[in-house]
């Protein structure tokens, strides 16, 4: 896992950016309950089910970083159709191509 970057809004909300920096990505995706790999699978997830778009980009490529595929990301945005909507899964699937290009990684598909 890397570590995640300086808050990008630290410059016009400070403390908003250190809680971001030393609470969410300091304490709390380094609790020993779940693995990095395990945490971002959950995060994306809930996501896609909120319709979180800007925070999506980040998140996925981060899930890649702690070793999550690009198979088990899409097969968990087709799993969630079913849960979070159809237009929430179509929109994650566009976000995930995105990531998956500029990363430069492939999904092997099934």
């Amino acid at each position: 896992m890397t570590n995640a970057p300086k808050s990008p809004f630290s410059d016009i909300a400070p403390a908003l950016g250190k809680y971001t920096d030393e609470v969410l990505f300091g304490d709390v995706w380094k609790r020993p309950g779940l693995s990095p790999r395990d945490r971002s699978l959950v995060t994306v997830a809930s996501l896609i089910s909120g319709y979180r778009i800007n925070e999506m980009p980040f998140h996925i490529k981060r899930a890649l970083e702690n070793g999550v595929t690009p198979d088990e990301l899409i097969e968990t945005i087709t799993h969630l159709a079913f849960y979070a909507g159809w237009p929430a899964a179509s929109t994650a699937i566009g976000v995930a191509r995105k990531v998956f290009e500029q990363a430069g990684v492939e999904k092997k598909g099934q």
